[in-house]
């Protein structure tokens, strides 16, 4: 993807979010220069990888493929593994017209998909086999808000603004929007984007930036590259 068109995406997200009553945080709005300048203070944030993250999954199609999100805070994983702590996390997310989110499940992380505003959010769902491998014959159960919900093989989810479904390891999943854009809340457990995430197909789950114009703000990903070990 194009740095000008992160940017580009960056601003729309952001109108977005606060057309919704939502107002991110105050490091989402550092240049990169003052991320920088503040990395000693923010180390909580960069090794918790809290922050900008809009990817296009490396396909290059992201009005078609791809999803923009915001870490807003995330907990620790030798807090989850110990049991007690900062065991949690929570994102915004935003789901364009038509736009998938390919196919995936995790393994440690269970979440609730929250429709926060604006159309339909499709959400298809596939069990697991008995290893924990996408099954295309198996269904499973999930619980939208709050309801027991058993569903089949390949069926949509169809969230209004204000429900969501919780999932949980090994229920497979796609999104999309339905009519228009969705902004999405997610709180889960501890996020590691990095291991997490099993997709179906092969596919990578950051994109590769071609730097055509400086960043407006940094990207998740440019953490290691600018802080190193910060």
């Amino acid at each position: 993807m194009k740095r000008s068109k992160i940017n580009s995406i960056m601003a729309e997200a952001d109108q977005m979010i606060r057309s919704y009553g939502f107002t991110l945080p105050p490091f989402a709005y550092w240049s990169s220069a003052e991320f920088k300048a503040r990395a000693e203070a923010a180390r909580n944030v960069i090794t918790a990888r809290c922050g900008w993250d809009i990817t296009d999954y490396g396909a290059g199609r992201y009005d078609e493929l791809g999803l923009f999100l915001f870490t807003l805070r995330n907990g620790r994983l030798a807090d989850l593994q110990r049991g007690g702590g900062m065991c949690y996390a929570e994102k915004l997310l935003i789901s364009k017209q038509d736009q998938l989110s390919p196919m995936h499940t995790h393994v440690i992380k269970a979440e609730d998909i929250i429709n926060r505003g604006g159309a339909t959010l499709v959400v298809e769902l596939f069990g697991s086999d008995d290893q924990g491998r996408f099954a295309e014959d198996r269904g499973g159960v999930v619980f939208c808000d709050g309801i027991e919900t058993p569903y089949g093989p390949g069926e949509k989810l169809r969230l209004a603004p204000g429900e969501s479904v919780t999932l949980m390891p090994g229920d497979w999943h796609a999104f999309w929007g339905d009519g228009g854009d969705v902004l999405i809340g997610e709180v889960s457990t501890v996020n590691d984007d990095e291991t997490d995430n099993i997709f179906r197909e092969p596919i990578g789950r950051f994109a590769t930036i071609e730097e055509d114009v400086d960043a407006t703000h940094l990207l998740v990903s440019d953490y290691a590259r600018v802080f190193g070990d910060a």
